[in-house]
């Protein structure tokens, strides 16, 4: 158990250096998805300007004409799209929309930072184990909506975030790296959010390098 500067108290499994952060030949193109904030792809670019995880942002899909990532983007030079899932009679056609503007920017890896749809196999079987979601809660407890007032409601003392591979199941792919985070007794859906948020920042660009790992080591010829 750690104490960062913030004063957040966190548990992180499995621990990486940064040299794992950084490890990869040729920078990953990584394409994120986000509907909200943004919060968590400005931590990823800032992971990238840091130096942390060698790899580059061609372009962020949202789905939120308001969206704050659009605006985020723009302030780093990166591509933003707008697919709007209200002009998509289904899923899978938006999926389909997704898949080709990825595919358009050679995307290695896609990044669901803050996407509050449900994806489909048309997005998943056109990059198998190259999805990568972040979640708030230690999965596999509390899946879908709502997981931090879930975990108040279910009075646990920790939670915290879970970076994981996705597949068609709800928040149920390959776990790739957790953060663990107290609960307090004086805790609402804000606070704890806020503090969980603080440890989805910090784990993400660790989630994705390994990720980067496991895909290099897939591709490379025994």
């Amino acid at each position: 158990m750690t104490c960062r500067p913030d004063s957040t108290f966190s548990l992180v499994s499995p621990h990486i250096s940064d040299h794992r952060l950084s490890s990869t030949d040729t920078p990953l193109k990584l394409g994120i998805l986000a509907s909200g904030n943004g919060s968590n792809f400005e931590a990823v670019a800032q992971a990238i300007e840091n130096g942390q995880i060698n790899a580059q942002i061609p372009v962020l899909i949202y789905n939120n004409p308001g969206a704050k990532a659009a605006t985020r983007a723009v302030k780093r030079g990166i591509e933003s799209v707008l697919l709007n899932h209200r002009e998509y009679k289904n899923r899978e056609a938006l999926d389909q929309q997704i898949v080709q503007t990825l595919r358009q920017y050679d995307v290695d890896l896609v990044i669901l930072a803050g996407w509050m749809r449900l994806v489909t196999s048309v997005l998943i079987d056109a990059f198998p184990n190259r999805i990568i979601n972040i979640h708030p809660s230690l999965l596999p407890s509390f899946k879908g909506l709502h997981a931090v007032e879930q975990a108040l409601q279910a009075k646990v003392t920790i939670t915290g975030c879970t970076v994981h591979l996705v597949c068609l199941e709800v928040d149920s792919g390959p776990i790739l790296i957790q953060a663990a985070v107290p609960v307090f007794p004086e805790d609402t859906p804000e606070t704890l959010h806020a503090r969980i948020q603080v440890q989805e920042h910090r784990i993400l660009a660790q989630g994705i390098a390994i990720a980067a790992s496991q895909l290099h080591t897939s591709l490379t010829p025994s």
